[in-house]
């Protein structure tokens, strides 16, 4: 058996000193064999920092995935090329956005890719949602007025995004009856909870990635033998729902002014 532990949206740096080392003790304690975090670690260039703080009070894996405020500040391709050389170097730290899959006891494979909202569900045209990262990640704030754009843009961070699942999913699928898929955007509409409501079509374009949602769907359907378990953040709103009998999505949630832990899974 293993012990897999799941943090999303831990938020870091907006945190007060105090309730920032109470998160780090809490992960030095964790008797888990590995940790799961599925991005907004922290904005922009503090996110390294915090990994290899991270790295050093746990000594165990931690497999990972950023999320769009790990980019704040900086661009998409600088900030994944100097977090995957740090992945690189470490013995313990794993960027799933640059591999394929890693096995996590001989039941159960883990995959995972950062995604985006790739402005496919809900109403993009009409959507009066000016993100933060519009402004803040380099490559959206080159575009970010000219709507079409934009549009292109997300639609080909959502695509490159289902191109890594449909690349390893079925190959973990053939290996594992369980497949972990960490992710930091919902791949589906009803993942995408805040607030105690869905997702409405102003917001739902960037809340969720329907490219993610086609592939991991196929790849469930191809697959009816087989457990696919997806972990998300991003919306800052605890949802679960089955989208089939194979298919599972948990969502975790956002406690203001404090990380925590959303589960320790054993299996």
């Amino acid at each position: 058996m293993v012990r897999v532990a799941w943090a999303t949206d831990v938020h870091l740096d907006w945190l007060d000193d105090r309730a920032r080392l109470g998160f780090f003790q809490e992960v030095s304690r964790l008797t888990a064999d590995c940790l799961v975090l599925t991005g907004d670690l922290a904005d922009g260039a503090e996110t390294a920092a915090y990994l290899r703080r991270l790295e050093a009070d746990f000594r165990r894996p931690i497999y990972f995935v950023l999320g769009n405020h790990d980019y704040f500040g900086r661009s998409i391709s600088r900030v994944r090329q100097e977090i995957g050389q740090l992945a690189a170097a470490s013995e313990k730290l794993v960027y799933l956005t640059a591999i394929g899959h890693v096995e996590l006891s001989p039941s159960t494979g883990l995959v995972g890719h950062d995604s985006w909202g790739d402005a496919r569900l809900g109403d993009f045209e009409n959507s009066r949602v000016c993100l933060p990262d519009f402004v803040a990640i380099e490559e959206l704030a080159e575009i970010h007025r000219d709507r079409e754009q934009l549009r292109r843009r997300l639609n080909e961070l959502g695509d490159e995004a289902a191109r890594h699942f449909a690349a390893v999913v079925p190959e973990a699928l053939e290996r594992y009856a369980r497949v972990v898929v960490a992710v930091h955007v919902p791949p589906f509409g009803e993942a995408a909870r805040h607030r105690g409501s869905s997702s409405d079509d102003d917001w739902l374009p960037y809340c969720a990635c329907r490219a993610v949602g086609e592939v991991l769907h196929e790849a469930a359907v191809r697959r009816p033998d087989r457990q696919l378990l997806v972990l998300c953040g991003h919306t800052h709103e605890n949802c679960e729902i089955a989208v089939r009998p194979n298919l599972r999505v948990l969502t975790g949630g956002w406690d203001n002014g404090r990380a925590a832990l959303q589960r320790v899974f054993q299996w």
